[in-house]
């Protein structure tokens, strides 16, 4: 071993020194920092809704902050109110029952999912990670110890994995297996035939299975939304389900999130947590206690936004010469290919990456976009349509003008 390398000289450890940035933050970082800067550029980065929060969450919120109740240090593992609340919502809207002690409330998404890696994988367990996958994906498994193992679908399959894919790449030190519907950053939705034929191969295996269910409430036309556990209930005692306030009731600031499993798991993430953060604002929790024991009319007004904005933006990509866009079926992206428009001259260049590609469209038409590779799947972007109307047809125009002069 160098000096270089010497744990004596290492400034950061290799395990986080290996984890690489957000790219949809980093790049919707870049696209605030440049509209700062004056420049008129469109973001399609993040995927974080443009609604404000529903008035009747922040009052709730408002009134926390008045009550000296919660300005103290309350149970790591969740205000008991709200895990009961998430407890009545999770059967409301996934069928599926379940107790205020099998849950626990997480600063965000991203920490419930870290949390739950944490809390099943040892050293060199495998977890089968379809993609594209959402980039935080394969960091926590990393950080937790695990080897991802990807299964790629494209979109001649709707960007959805068979269970014939999922067999093939099962070993004996596959532990877990990932499943998200509807996915970031396709918009993918499984039937619930596919669903439950992907729960009952998990269970004849011994398999655990994490679900992010964040976008339960997103989707559209003929789609509809299953619970794993739900259809498949012998899969309960090795479940993990996901989820959070930020997509459904557009409070992706205030970060609360939460996951769903056995009671002995739950228990073991509850303890890292205690350690790590702590209570989630207590603020920020009662703020969630509202969103989900409240109807779902505000989100319903905001499916019917995505749902227009969904339509638009598809058909305007497909409308690009060398751009193939399927129609997404849920949550509020768009992932179109964009491999035949690799190694064309547009304006001087020929972008050979998406990850080129998406710098040059930064550069010259002044909008942002991610590249397929953040998600593991070189060829592709990913556009965000969770931003006004106005925004998106003109953040789309400039892509047509500008792609559409590529040529050989």
């Amino acid at each position: 071993m160098s000096a270089a390398t010497s744990p004596s000289e290492r400034r950061v450890s290799a395990r986080i020194g290996a984890i690489s940035e957000s790219a949809t933050l980093a790049v919707d970082a870049k696209a605030k920092a440049l509209k700062a800067a004056g420049r008129p550029v469109i973001g399609f980065g993040a995927g974080e809704p443009d609604f404000p929060t529903p008035g009747y969450i922040v009052e709730a919120a408002a009134e926390a902050c008045r009550n000296p109740k919660y300005h103290r240090y309350t149970p790591a593992g969740g205000l008991p109110e709200l895990k009961a609340a998430i407890a009545e919502k999770t059967l409301r809207d996934s069928g599926y029952e379940v107790d205020a002690s099998q849950i626990l409330v997480t600063n965000g998404g991203k920490q419930a999912i870290y949390e739950a890696f944490a809390a099943i994988l040892d050293p060199g367990d495998e977890v089968i990670l379809p993609a594209p996958y959402w980039t935080t994906y394969p960091e926590s498994i990393r950080l937790a110890g695990g080897v991802p193992v990807e299964v790629v679908a494209d979109e001649t399959t709707g960007y959805r994995v068979s269970v014939e894919q999922l067999e093939a790449a099962r070993t004996e030190r596959t532990k877990v297996v990932l499943f998200v519907s509807p996915s970031n950053p396709t918009g993918a939705v499984y039937s619930e035939a596919d669903a439950k034929a992907i729960g009952e191969w998990a269970v004849e295996h011994g398999l655990w299975v994490l679900t992010d269910e964040i976008y339960e409430h997103l989707v559209y036309g003929t789609a509809k939304f299953t619970s794993l556990p739900a259809i498949v209930p012998e899969l309960r005692d090795k479940c993990i389900v996901v989820n959070g306030v930020a997509k459904t009731y557009a409070m992706t600031g205030w970060r609360v999130g939460w996951l769903i499993g056995p009671k002995d798991v739950v228990k073991a993430a509850t303890n890292l947590q205690s350690h790590a953060t702590s209570n989630v604002s207590n603020v920020a929790q009662v703020a969630a206690l509202a969103a989900v024991s409240g109807n779902l009319d505000a989100v319903a007004e905001m499916r019917t936004a995505f749902d227009r904005r969904r339509q638009t933006i598809v058909r305007m990509l497909n409308e690009i010469d060398g751009v193939l866009c399927p129609e997404p079926e849920g949550a509020f992206y768009a992932y179109p290919s964009v491999k035949e428009l690799l190694g064309k001259e547009i304006r001087g260049k020929r972008p050979a990456t998406a990850v080129e590609l998406a710098a040059l469209i930064l550069d010259e038409a002044e909008v942002a976009v991610v590249p397929g590779e953040a998600f593991g799947t070189p060829g592709y972007l990913r556009l965000s349509y969770a931003l006004g109307d106005d925004d998106l047809v003109e953040g789309i125009s400039r892509l047509q003008k500008l792609l559409g002069e590529a040529k050989a």
